[in-house]
Formats: structure tokens, C-alpha cells, sequence
């Protein structure tokens, strides 16, 4: 297996459906679905959406799986265009370009994050009309992962741990596994319901994912405090500036290092308990913990 070129043809696919899926920038209100466009469509290691085509293809994809990887993907980018907003993080630079606050305006960021979390729900609805038990599954699980108990209170809870300094371990571990896994869980799994798994194999991806969600939160708590903002694509040590509590902040550069390996091995564990060939998603987490190489 070529993993690069892997990921590739999955990324492509994946950009190929965002670009289709999503309404035209001409579409009314113009400004709005510009903002939508230009905050989905600004690049990305489109890690979410390449989950789950893979993770459909491992178990051999029943139903096309694409439009739940725009729909995940949508979700990440509605989170990402709030988080920048200046009452949440206040940055300026998001993949390489401004956030789309400052390419817009407040108001139409906060509107574009609004529409881009309703569009992942109006594409479920659509495309999988005609599996009224799949889209009630995706429905389920994108829902779950994106709410109050998870995607967004991880990131009411990371809030408010700024600036704490008596923050726990339990207490970051709850900010990452939510703000952060939620939602590379929520992609194995809407994968695995497109491609066929079976409870018990949808169980196995929800331990992968939740190993890999951590250990990718982890690498970026690190890649924060170490590689410069050329480099990551959005403001470094803006993490230390706010006081977030992270890995490094409780535990330091070196426990951090080798917590995002025992995350690591414990998704590759998890992932050898699927049936299916599981080379390219056995490459994909361990190339999440190389860049820390």
C-alpha cells in the first residue's frame, strides 16, 4: 500500500464532495454561502472526512459514505470559525489564511458557523432519504458527538479553564476527549454505519477513535508549545498566551511525548481487534503521532 498516494485519492474525494455539496457562493444571501465556501473550502488535513471513507471501506462500503464525511467535515469547520471568534480564542489565522471574521466580519463568521452545523443535518437528511435507518443512525451519532455533552461542552469547559491553576487531569482529559476526539470518534463510527459494521464493530471503532482523538490532541498541545506558526498554519503559543490548561502545561514536554504514544499504541491495539485490511488506517494513526518526529 502507498499510504500517501491513500490519502490523497481520500482527500480528494473529500474536497471533490465539498465543493459539490456545498450551495454555490451565488446562492442568496451571496455573502453568507461566500463565508460558508470560504471557511469549508480553505484547505486542511481533511482528517474527519478521510475516517470515514476509510473507515466505510474497511467493512466494505455498503452506502456511499461521502456525504457523512462532508457533514462531519462541516461540523469540524463550523467549530473551528467560532472557536477563532474573538469572545472564544480571538485569532486571526486559521490554515494559512485569516479566520473568517476577519475575512468577513463578526457577524457573518458567527452566521456561516450557524449555517455550516445546520447544512451537515440538512445533507444527512437528503442523501440518505432512501436508508431511513442509516440516517437515523447518522443523525444519531453526528448529533451526539456535535452537542452540549460533548463537542461543545468540551469547548465550555476548555473556556473555562483558562487562566485556572488548579486544573485536574480528569479535567483535561474531559476538555480533550470532547472538544477533540467527539468528533474523529463520530467519523470512524459514521463510516463503519455506511459501510455495514456491526455493533460490536462499531464499538471497536469508537475505542480506536477515542485513543486517536486523544493522542491527536495531545501532538497538538505539543506542536503548540514547539513549532512556530509557518509551520502549524495557526498562531503558535497562543495556547501558553491564553492559559489553557493542556498536556504540557500539566504534565510537561517529555510526559506529553510519551502519553501521545501510549494513546497511539492503544488505537492501533483497538484497530487490530476489526476484521477488514486495516493497513491504511494503521498508517494514518501512526502518521498522526510522526509529526511530532
Amino acid at each position: 500500500m502507498d499510504f500517501a498516494a491513500q490519502f490523497q485519492a481520500y482527500r480528494d474525494r473529500a474536497e471533490q464532495g465539498l465543493d459539490r455539496l456545498l450551495p454555490p457562493g451565488t446562492t442568496r444571501p451571496a455573502r453568507l454561502h461566500e463565508a460558508m465556501r470560504y471557511a469549508l473550502l480553505g484547505g486542511g488535513k481533511r482528517l474527519r472526512p478521510v475516517l470515514v471513507l476509510a473507515a466505510s471501506d474497511l467493512f466494505g462500503a455498503r452506502h456511499d459514505a461521502l456525504a457523512a464525511a462532508v457533514a462531519i467535515e462541516c461540523i469540524h469547520t463550523y467549530s473551528l470559525v467560532h472557536d477563532d471568534l474573538p469572545c472564544m480564542d480571538n485569532d486571526d489565522l486559521r490554515r494559512g489564511r485569516p479566520t473568517t471574521h476577519k475575512q468577513f466580519d463578526e457577524a457573518t463568521a458567527l452566521l456561516a458557523g450557524d449555517s455550516l452545523l445546520t447544512f451537515a443535518f440538512q445533507l444527512i437528511g437528503r442523501h440518505y432519504a432512501g436508508q431511513p435507518g442509516l440516517a437515523a443512525a447518522l443523525t444519531r451519532e453526528i448529533a451526539e458527538a456535535a452537542g452540549s455533552e460533548r463537542l461543545v461542552g468540551g469547548q465550555m469547559e476548555d473556556l473555562l479553564a483558562e487562566k485556572k491553576t488548579n486544573a485536574t487531569a480528569e479535567e483535561l482529559e474531559f476538555i480533550h476527549l470532547n472538544k477533540t476526539a467527539a468528533m474523529i470518534v463520530v467519523s470512524l463510527v459514521a463510516g463503519g454505519l455506511c459501510g455495514g459494521a456491526t455493533d460490536a464493530q462499531l464499538d471497536g471503532l469508537r475505542t480506536t477513535g477515542r485513543h486517536l482523538g486523544l493522542a491527536f490532541q495531545i501532538v497538538d498541545d505539543v506542536l503548540d508549545a514547539t513549532a512556530d506558526t509557518a509551520t502549524l498554519g495557526k498562531t503558535a503559543g497562543k495556547d501558553a498566551k491564553a492559559g489553557k490548561t493542556t498536556y504540557v502545561k500539566l504534565h510537561g514536554l517529555d510526559a506529553s511525548r510519551k502519553f501521545a504514544r501510549e494513546q497511539t499504541d492503544a488505537a492501533l491495539a483497538a484497530l487490530r481487534s476489526l476484521p477488514g485490511d486495516q493497513k491504511f488506517l494503521a498508517a494514518l494513526i501512526e502518521s498522526m503521532a510522526s509529526r511530532l518526529n
